[in-house]
C-alpha cells in the first residue's frame, strides 16, 4: 500500500517487482491516481506465495474501508514511515 503521506490518498496494487514499481510510482512514469496525488511512499506491504493469492489480497484490500487499511498499516507501521528505505531505495524528499 503507497501513501501520498501520514494518513493522506492510498493506493493499493500488485506487482511482482516491489521495487521496481515503487521507483516507477515516484519517477511519475504512469498517469493516473498516484501520480496526480503524488502517492509515493510504501507504508504497508504483504508477500505472497502465487501472484492469484496476491491479486486475491489486492482485490480484498480495494473493498477496505478507509479506516480498516489505515488500521492495517498502523499496526505494523504507526508512524506511516516510508518502508521503501529499508528495500534499498533512497528516502524521499521533504
Amino acid at each position: 500500500m503507497l501513501a501520498s503521506n501520514y494518513n493522506g490518498s492510498l493506493y493499493v496494487g500488485v506487482t511482482s517487482n516491489l521495487v521496481g514499481r515503487i521507483a516507477q510510482h515516484r519517477n511519475g512514469t504512469y498517469d493516473g491516481h498516484t501520480r496526480r496525488y503524488a502517492i509515493t511512499r510504501l507504508v504497508c506491504f504483504e508477500v505472497a506465495d502465487t501472484m492469484e493469492i496476491a491479486i486475491a489480497r489486492e482485490k480484498q484490500l480495494k473493498r477496505y474501508r478507509r479506516y480498516w487499511k489505515r488500521n492495517l498499516i498502523e499496526r505494523e507501521n504507526p508512524l506511516w514511515n516510508d518502508l521503501a528505505v529499508g528495500l534499498g531505495l533512497e528516502p524521499l524528499k521533504a
